[in-house]
């Protein structure tokens, strides 16, 4: 993979045109595009094995369950984790929920404190304020700075022996502020708490190695990570998985089952009721080995180069000011220009074939620490291009100047 061309040309979608004009795709952040390997794999699914899984004898069900597992154990590889550690999930909100219901709901009691940040996405609060209602626990938040950075002082404060969970995003999907991950971590075990840690906007962009950051449990989605919707991984130790009750009740999570009692199947089983994802699991081992093909060493250096440039080009547009201006983030640009809406700014973009998102991006508690309504937000993979910012910003320029 030697020119960017040659990365553009893996994924189709890019070549098509919106309005008449080229397709810029600047939303990454709320789901990535597919490369053919991940588009053929789909289709190879369903034209060449095609069955459910696990309780089959038959050919086509052994080889589905061989390519099932087979991704599961390359996603583990992927996190260093152990393969019974990686439950497959609809998403990262799934994995959220999954945790708040099986771990929260048998480790947490009245008084017990969970602390979560100012900047995360509504599925990684709702889930522990149902758990804080119900077991009359308290839901602290660490607050951040206006650049979008958290304060970790204030976070330190709000630690004590009454913390049970500690569940922050690695990356900010609105802000694109990239979190002291393994401090938190590390400062939330001396008081004896577990870390979940969000990471929907970090699998795509940061190798992550899930024994190195110590964390409890991880989610992310396959969307995210150039993959299909609808499926995603919560990664937990495996100490814990043993030790956490059931999820859902019904097929492949059950040992035995009589009317007078059931036990329940070994990790990472017991959390995988039902018929799964069959095709979206298969093939999210597809992506990440295409993640795994392009390097994340090469990624990670094309989107800084663009969230550079990009910085630098929009700075030059008059009346725009940038809503998260943290020492390090990762791919996302967000926005304001004058007291212009967001999404009237959106949709003159959509327009001229630039595809960027607006609005409050399900950070709603973030939007009113910061006292907007919302942003616009680019959002960068590495299959975007500067001459694309190029375009961006002048079309830019000309909304603005049509809504001023």
């Amino acid at each position: 993979m030697n020119t960017i061309s040659d990365v553009r040309n893996l994924f189709p979608i890019l070549n098509q045109k919106v309005n008449g004009k080229p397709l810029i795709y600047f939303d990454n952040a709320a789901t990535s595009q597919k490369p053919k390997q991940v588009i053929e794999a789909i289709e190879n699914y369903y034209s060449q094995y095609n069955s459910n899984i696990h309780r089959g004898a038959h050919y086509l069900a052994n080889l589905a369950t061989e390519a099932y597992e087979h991704s599961r154990q390359v996603i583990a590889q992927y996190l260093n984790a152990e393969t019974q550690e990686i439950n497959f999930v609809r998403g990262t909100t799934e994995g959220i929920n999954l945790v708040a219901q099986t771990y929260g709901k048998a480790n947490v009691k009245a008084g017990d404190e969970i602390i979560v940040s100012a900047m995360e996405h509504h599925s990684n609060i709702v889930p522990w304020q149902m758990l804080c209602e119900e077991k009359g626990a308290t839901l602290k938040v660490v607050p951040i700075f206006d650049s979008g950075d958290l304060d970790m002082e204030a976070y330190e404060k709000l630690l004590s022996a009454k913390t049970k969970i500690v569940a922050v995003t690695y990356i900010s999907n609105a802000l694109g502020t990239v979190n002291p991950v393994q401090e938190i971590i590390a400062k939330a075990h001396e008081v004896g708490a577990v870390v979940l840690v969000d990471a929907a906007q970090a699998v795509q962009h940061k190798k992550i190695d899930v024994k190195a950051l110590d964390v409890d449990f991880l989610a992310f989605s396959g969307h995210k990570v150039f993959g299909p919707t609808g499926i995603g991984i919560l990664y937990g130790k495996r100490e814990l998985l043993e030790a956490m009750p059931p999820y859902m009740g019904g097929g492949e999570m059950i040992d035995n089952v009589t009317f007078e009692k059931t036990t329940f199947n070994k990790i990472p089983y017991k959390f995988e009721a039902g018929t799964p994802h069959i095709e979206g699991g298969i093939v999210l081992g597809k992506a990440i080995e295409f993640v795994q093909e392009i390097g994340l060493d090469f990624i990670a250096e094309k989107e800084a180069e663009l969230l550079h440039y990009g910085t630098q080009k929009l700075s030059a547009i008059d009346g725009l000011r940038f809503v998260g201006t943290a020492q390090e983030k990762c791919s996302v640009i967000s926005f304001l220009v004058k007291d212009i809406h967001p999404y009237d700014i959106g949709t003159l973009l959509d327009k001229q074939g630039i595809a960027i998102r607006t609005g409050h991006h399900c950070c709603q508690p973030l939007m009113k620490r910061l006292q907007i309504e919302g942003t616009c937000r680019a959002s960068f993979a590495f299959y975007n291009t500067a001459e694309e910012i190029d375009v961006f910003a002048k079309a830019l320029e000309k909304s603005i100047a049509m809504l001023s």
